[in-house]
């Protein structure tokens, strides 16, 4: 499946996947995950859309990586679409960071932390590339139509992960992605980040990746349009989000659950 391929069938709403790192460490990791996860999903006849952040701007430690920058990790993005023949979906933190990512990424992500930014989002959609607006750990399911409304825009997606339930905790109220379907945009599930413990590893971002696969499979069930999941092959030497990412060994597994839930939802 091309490039192009993938996008058309992500905006008639089939169903797709994101995945990748959560930063670019090096061309040759993201080249290592991009390569493993296309072939899994091609064999599946599933969109494919790479994921990684050329920085991370909302780290709790300022002694943790934050990535390569701008610069770097975008050149680096560009030619795992190239090479790959991947669309490209980055997060951007500012609205100045817009229009260098625009000329790389196909879909722009707004992190949870700044999905009420009111410039950042309609400086991101007046790009013209699709908009992923992930939902606040902070905000109801229900705000997300504001937010959405606010981007005066027909490339909007929206990501659902996870809600903030007392310290270093977060839920996932199933709930929240038939209410979001009502919004009328595309709902992913983020399988990763909302599994996450925020600063609970001595203040550094923990998480319980052992869910992941089962709470994948129930987003599945429920309804999703896409799937939103932060792989690598080393986990324990990632360089962020270590405790919070799924093996790359287990994407198959992953993948195969997915697809056995919505076959079952659809029946």
């Amino acid at each position: 499946m091309t490039h192009d391929e993938a996008l058309d069938r992500i905006a008639r709403r089939d169903f797709f996947i994101i995945a990748g790192p959560c930063v670019v460490e090096s061309y040759d990791l993201c080249a290592e995950i991009a390569e493993r996860v296309g072939q899994l999903t091609r064999a599946r006849s599933l969109p494919l859309v790479f994921k990684a952040s050329y920085t991370k701007a909302n780290r709790l430690a300022g002694t943790s990586y934050h990535g390569p920058g701008i610069e770097s990790g975008l050149d680096a993005l560009a030619r795992i679409k190239a090479e790959f023949d991947l669309p490209i979906i980055t997060d951007v933190h500012e609205s100045h960071e817009v229009a260098p990512a625009a000329r790389i990424a196909d879909i722009l992500q707004i992190p949870a932390f700044l999905s009420r930014q009111t410039a950042l989002v309609q400086t991101a959609a007046a790009s013209g590339k699709w908009v992923n607006i992930k939902k606040g750990q902070f905000l109801a399911p229900e705000d997300m139509e504001k937010l959405v409304a606010k981007a005066h825009s027909d490339r909007v997606m929206v990501t659902e992960r996870g809600t903030s339930f007392g310290y270093r905790n977060l839920v996932v109220d199933f709930r929240s992605l038939l209410i979001l379907r009502e919004i009328g945009v595309p709902v992913i599930y983020d399988a990763t980040h909302s599994l996450q413990q925020p600063g609970a590893g001595d203040g550094v971002t923990t998480g319980q990746p052992q869910f992941v696969i089962p709470m994948a499979r129930a987003a599945a069930a429920v309804g999703i349009d896409g799937l939103f999941v932060e792989t690598h092959p080393r986990p324990d030497e990632a360089l962020s989000d270590a405790g919070a990412m799924l093996s790359l060994d287990k994407m198959e597994r992953l993948l195969d659950s997915v697809l056995a839930a919505r076959e079952v939802a659809t029946i």
